[in-house]
Formats: C-alpha cells, sequence, structure tokens
C-alpha cells in the first residue's frame, strides 16, 4: 500500500539528514522534491502544491529544538499535514433512521457490489445491526446473483424484487418491507454509471430522491488515481454525496486517490476496501494512514484487530498448559486460527513498523501456513497432543501424507520448539512483574 509513495518521501527527508539546523535553502530544497514524490503518486497538482505550501510554512516557522534533528522535524509536520490532508478525525457513519438508508454509488467495476456486502458484514459484527441489502442494479444480468450469493456468505437478507425492473419502486418497496419486519439499516445497491450518461445519473438522482438516505456514498477504485478524483468530482456535483469508498487500496502503490479526493470534493473518506473476503473493510483514520505512509505502520489499527479475535477463554487455557509444559501442536493450530482472522498477513506486516522496508521484496502469501496445517493434520490424534513422538519414521510418514518434505517437516517442529520456549519465558516474565 502506497510503496513508491513511501519510498519517494524518505528519499525527501535524507536531503535533511545530516542538517544541523533548518534553513530556507534546506527546507525550500526537501519540500521540492516532496512535491515532486506527491506528483509521482499522482496527487492532483494544486493539491500537492497547497500541501507542501503549508508544510514549507510550518517548518520555516519551528524553532528547532537541539534535542530534534531538522530531519525528523519534518517527519512530524508532514506526518500532520497529510493527516490533515485526509481529513484529520474519521468519519462516522450515520445510521439514524428506522431503518437507517444507505445508497451506494459509482462507476462500473469499482466494486460497489462487493463492498455492500463488506458493508453489511461490518454493521452486522461489529455494529450489531440487521441489515438487509437491496439489488437495485437491474441492469447487469449476474449482479443480482451476485448479491444473492455475497449475502448468503455474510447471513445478511437480500431483497430481490423479483419482476420489478424499475430501480426507484424496487427500492422504495424494500424499505417498506424493512420497516415491517424491523431491519435496522437498508443498503441500496445501484448499478455502475458514468458521469456522462445523463440517464443514468438521473436514474440515481431519482432514487436518492424517493429514498432520502441517511448516506449516500460514493466507491471508487483507488487503483485509478486522479481519475477517481475526477469521477468523485463529477459525481459529487450531480448527487452531493456523504462520503466516500476507496476500494483496492491493498493494490494502490501510488496513493494519489487517498490523498486528493477530500481535498477536491470536501467530503471525508469513510471507508477503505484491503482485500476480497468480507471482513477486509476499514474505517479511514487519517493519522493512522500518514503513518503508514511515512512507513511508521499502524500499530494502532493492529491491536484493535487483535482485541477484536480476542479469546479471553481460549487465552487462559492456553496460558495454563504453556505454565504446565503441556502446549501441543492442537493448542498452535488453534492460535494459528486467532492470527488468520486478523485479516491478510501482507496487510498485517505493513500495520508494524518498519516492516514493510524489512520485508521490501518479499512476497507474503495469505497461504503461507498452509504448510504447517497440512503437517499438523497429517499427525495422529496422540502425536498432536504429544509432540515429543514424533521420531524419524512418523516424521517421514507426515512429510508424505502433508505433502511436504521431511525438511520442511523439520524446520517447523524447531519453529515449533522454539515458540514453546519463548511462550514459557514471556510468561515468566510477566509473573515476575505482577509480583
Amino acid at each position: 500500500m502506497f510503496d513508491n509513495l513511501s519510498e519517494r518521501l524518505e528519499r525527501s527527508f535524507k536531503i535533511l539528514k545530516g542538517e544541523g539546523r533548518i534553513t530556507e535553502i534546506n527546507i525550500a530544497e526537501t519540500v521540492k522534491d516532496i512535491r515532486k514524490a506527491l506528483l509521482e503518486a499522482d496527487v492532483n497538482y494544486k493539491t500537492a502544491k497547497q500541501f507542501t505550501d503549508e508544510v514549507k510554512a510550518k517548518a520555516l516557522g519551528q524553532n528547532v529544538m537541539t534535542a530534534v534533528r531538522p530531519g525528523q522535524l519534518m517527519v512530524k509536520i508532514t506526518h500532520d499535514e497529510l493527516a490533515n490532508l485526509m481529513g484529520g478525525e474519521a468519519a462516522e457513519i450515520n445510521l439514524k433512521g428506522q431503518p437507517a438508508v444507505i445508497l451506494m454509488s459509482g462507476l462500473q467495476g469499482s466494486g460497489k457490489t462487493t463492498f455492500s456486502a463488506k458493508l453489511a458484514n461490518y454493521l452486522q459484527t461489529k455494529k450489531n445491526k440487521r441489515v438487509m441489502l437491496v439489488a437495485c442494479d437491474v441492469y447487469r444480468p449476474a449482479a443480482i446473483e451476485q448479491l444473492r450469493v455475497l449475502g448468503e456468505q455474510i447471513n445478511a437478507k437480500v431483497y430481490t424484487g423479483e419482476g420489478e425492473a424499475n430501480p426507484v419502486i424496487k427500492a422504495e418497496n424494500a424499505i417498506k418491507e424493512a420497516k415491517v419486519y424491523g431491519y435496522d439499516v437498508v443498503i441500496v445497491d445501484t448499478a455502475g454509471r458514468l458521469a456522462v450518461d445523463e440517464q443514468m445519473m438521473q436514474e440515481i438522482a431519482a432514487i436518492k430522491q424517493a429514498i432520502n438516505p441517511q448516506e449516500t456514498l460514493f466507491v471508487v477504485d483507488a487503483m485509478t488515481g486522479q481519475d477517481a478524483v475526477n469521477t468523485a468530482k463529477e459525481f459529487n456535483d450531480r448527487l452531493d454525496f456523504d462520503g466516500v469508498i476507496l476500494t483496492k487500496l491493498d493494490g494502490d502503490a501510488r496513493g494519489g486517490a487517498a490523498l486528493s479526493i477530500r481535498s477536491v470534493v470536501q467530503k471525508p473518506i469513510k471507508f477503505i476496501g484491503t482485500g476480497e473476503k468480507m471482513d477486509a473493510l476499514d474505517v479511514f483514520h487519517p493519522s493512522r494512514m500518514a503513518d503508514r505512509i511515512l512507513g511508521m505502520g499502524d500499530v494502532v489499527s493492529l491491536v484493535e484487530r487483535a482485541q477484536e479475535q480476542y479469546d479471553e477463554e481460549e487465552a487462559r487455557r492456553i496460558s495454563k498448559r504453556i505454565a504446565k509444559n503441556q502446549f501441543d501442536f492442537n493448542d498452535f493450530l488453534s492460535q494459528l486460527a486467532q492470527i488468520k482472522k486478523m485479516g491478510s498477513m501482507k496487510d498485517l506486516i505493513g500495520m508494524i513498523p518498519g516492516m514493510d522496508k524489512a520485508m521490501k521484496g518479499v512476497e507474503v502469501s495469505d497461504d503461507a501456513f498452509k504448510p504447517i496445517e497440512a503437517i499438523i493434520s497429517s499427525m495422529t490424534p496422540q502425536e498432536r497432543s504429544n509432540p515429543q513422538l514424533l521420531n524419524g519414521s512418523r516424521k517421514n510418514r507426515i512429510a508424505k501424507g502433508s505433502g511436504t518434505s521431511i525438511v520442511e517437516v523439520n524446520r517447523f517442529l524447531k519453529q515449533f520448539e522454539q515458540t514453546s520456549k519463548m511462550m514459557k519465558k514471556m510468561q515468566q516474565m510477566q509473573g515476575l512483574r505482577r509480583r
């Protein structure tokens, strides 16, 4: 995420490295390079110029403390300005209303249908809401079926309005039904459309007028960069939407859309999509995103995800087993499952400060745990509970059964042993601290 921009900004800050103090000359040089980095990232020119002017003004107005190097100060100023540029604070979604109605809009292929299901899943699991999805894309043959399948995956009601070809009437009927059956939120998925298609733009304007939604959200593919910003402006002029959703942000190496969109349309980015899974959706936090752009990771989001998946009862059980030296492969598998629930490995690594740089060029797949899972699955219940039983012949059988090699099996067993020792040591240290 934003790899190219992060690298270029890091190079920009190196101009000030070794400088004893901030001067107008070295600031001007650094700022010029930051502007270049932003333009290369496909940031709107006006936005990039305004941003660097702000950075320059703040940098020149600072009295540099002897404890803070000019380079460090510049990173801090850039971080704060990046966060301001993207909106400053996270924007809440408006769920007032009985039911709260959310209208989705955007171009073809931007990911509206998938995001509608992701949002429904988020509201059901994180906000404890009863959600109805409404299939109002009457043009794309597979759209209704796609939403129905996604709805089944997340256990959400999908209103298809069979036989009704008018999306305005279909949306109105869906809301009536939602009121009858006590749904908290109605998410209306609409057809993708171009801003230049007058008939289609009139149609979504008519839908909005008819259902009077609490939220009108514009879904845009982050990888389209500056085009995304231009499209957002055109849609906003016609629809006056309430917020932006950036999809496919995990594939965006530049970051132009995320950095420009707020300043151009004056509407907040509310959510980001970072993968294909139904839980691959995050509330957009400008400050945390600025952290990631500047290579500082996003520890807060990482901790939040860990807390969401934290099973207190399971943690106590594991803790007792570690204390008694009973930690086995079943427990290891249980811990893996907890980690996998937190999201894609690539995304998690990006949240750890410095890891993005350390892992540069290393492809981290979500399938990284599969060989380990296969090895453990190829063990007998007795072997899983008693790691010490694994002799040469058993290892050979496990390697064949898991489709791995004896080298991989031995490597995993060594990792397991080291993990067990480390967990035991950490537990002992925690015990000492409590005394």
